[in-house]
């Protein structure tokens, strides 16, 4: 085996390892929302998230999240995983979500089919950090 086919087997093993850990993060995500554990939200998102919802395309940051999730104006009781996809480019990754989510935002009770597109990078020390989302009910 020549030097040059060594070197792209590993890149190829070590992008399948990226892939698999991204598939992994977003899966602790969907965990730490349903759970509203703010400590893991924390972990799993960049201090620059923006994450924008809705028809009005408004903005809101990891502060926002975190605020809601704390103070219990959020709750998911249910996240259903119908689909996801995952691409990985080096150290930025995106994965597409679509499922079914159910609970309370400030006291009203909801339930929808969403489509989530997450951007994530990668961190050698935290691992894949979430920097961009955007949600649209379908």
């Amino acid at each position: 085996m020549s030097e040059q086919s060594r070197v792209d087997e590993q890149s190829q093993v070590s992008q399948q390892s990226r892939v698999d850990e991204l598939h992994t993060a977003e899966r602790r995500l969907q965990a730490a929302q349903l759970a509203s554990d703010v400590a893991e939200l924390d972990r799993l998102l960049d201090d620059r998230l923006i994450f924008t919802l809705g028809p009005d395309g408004r903005c809101y940051t990891k502060q926002d999240d975190l605020a809601v999730h704390s103070t219990g104006q959020q709750a998911l009781t249910r996240v259903v995983e119908e689909e996801l996809r995952v691409l990985v480019d080096g150290r930025t990754g995106v994965t597409w979500f679509l499922g079914q989510i159910e609970g309370t935002f400030a006291g009203n009770t909801f339930a929808a089919r969403m489509r989530y597109t997450r951007t994530w990078l990668y961190d050698d020390n935290m691992g894949w950090r979430l920097i961009a989302a955007h949600a649209s009910s379908l």
